[in-house]
C-alpha cells in the first residue's frame, strides 16, 4: 500500500532522530585510547567496538517509542519482527576498521524498507557533521557549509571516472578481477572510503562505487541517497542490490552501463 504523505514525514523525522541519538554514542569514544575492539570472526579480522553496539541500542530505543510496530534489521543486534511491513535497516557504524583507525570516513547507516527495497535513507557522518539524505522527494546533505542539494554527475566516459572501492581485494579474485577490469580503464581509482564513497557519489563527487561481499545494512541506505539524487545502484547482473552481495553504484545511466558491461564480461570470462 502506497504511504500517505503524513506517514511519510513521519518516517523522515525519525530517521533523522535515529541520526541524532547515534552521533553522541560514536563521537564519545573515537579516536580515544579507551576504545576496546572485539573481532567477530575466529578466521580474519571484523572488528566491532562498543560505541557500534551503544549506537545501535540508542536508535532501537527511540524505534522502540516513536515507531514499536516496524521491523528493524540491525548489524549487531540482528533482526526484530514489526507487523507494518517497514522494516528499519541500521549500521550503527560503517566502516569500523576506519573508525578504530581514526579515520573519517565511516558512517552511521539508517533506511527505513518495505518489500521492495529501501524508501528513505540516511548517510551521516559524526566527526565530519554532515548529514547525506535521500528518498520521499528529498535528496540534500548538509554540513559546515550549510545545505545542498544533492546531484550525481554526468561524466559518461570511464576515461575520465573517478571509481571508489574500500577494499584493494574488493572481495574473491575474480571480483577483484573484474573490479580491476573496470579501474584499468578509468582515470582515478581510490580506496577505503566505505560508505562515505557513496555519499561522495550522491554529491557529484565521484562517478562509480564498486563493492562486493555487503550486506543489507552496507547498502540500503546508500542505495535510496543515490537513487534520491539521480544516480542507480544495482548489483553486477544489472538486477536489485539491496539484500546485498556485490554492489555498482553509478552517476548517471550511461556510465553505469558501461561498468556494468565490463563487470559481467569479467565475471562470465
Amino acid at each position: 500500500m502506497p504511504l500517505d504523505n503524513t506517514t511519510k514525514a513521519d518516517l523522515i523525522r525519525v530517521a533523522h532522530m535515529l541520526a541524532d541519538v547515534a552521533r553522541p554514542e560514536t563521537l564519545r569514544l573515537f579516536r580515544q585510547s579507551t576504545l576496546s575492539t572485539d573481532n567477530k570472526l575466529d578466521d580474519g579480522f571484523d572488528p566491532v567496538t562498543e560505541a557500534d553496539r551503544a549506537a545501535e541500542r540508542a536508535m532501537r530505543a527511540v524505534l522502540a517509542a516513536e515507531r514499536p510496530d516496524d521491523s528493524i534489521l540491525g548489524e549487531e543486534f540482528g533482526h526484530h519482527q514489526g507487523t507494518t511491513g517497514l522494516t528499519w535497516v541500521l549500521d550503527p557504524i560503517d566502516g569500523t576498521r576506519g573508525y578504530i583507525s581514526g579515520t573519517p570516513t565511516w558512517g552511521v547507516l539508517i533506511s527505513v524498507a518495505d518489500a521492495n527495497g529501501p524508501l528513505f535513507g540516511v548517510i551521516d557522518q559524526p566527526y565530519i557533521g554532515e548529514r547525506f539524505i535521500g528518498g520521499f522527494g528529498q535528496a540534500h546533505m548538509t554540513g559546515p557549509c550549510g545545505q545542498q542539494v544533492l546531484k550525481s554527475g554526468v561524466v559518461t566516459d570511464l576515461a575520465v571516472a573517478t571509481v571508489l572501492t574500500t577494499f584493494p581485494e574488493v572481495g574473491t579474485e575474480v571480483e577483484m578481477r573484474a573490479f580491476q577490469a573496470v579501474a584499468g580503464r578509468a582515470l582515478l581509482t581510490r580506496y577505503g572510503m566505505d560508505c562515505y564513497g557513496y555519499a561522495l557519489l550522491a554529491a557529484g563527487q565521484v562517478d562509480l562505487v564498486i563493492e562486493a561481499g555487503l550486506n543489507p545494512y552496507d547498502i540500503q541506505a546508500p542505495i535510496a541517497v543515490i537513487t534520491a539524487a539521480g544516480g542507480i545502484v544495482t548489483d553486477w547482473a544489472g538486477g536489485p542490490a539491496h539484500q546485498g552481495g556485490r554492489a555498482l553504484a553509478a552517476a548517471n545511466p550511461t556510465i553505469h552501463s558501461a561498468a556494468l558491461t565490463i563487470l559481467r564480461d569479467a565475471v562470465d570470462g
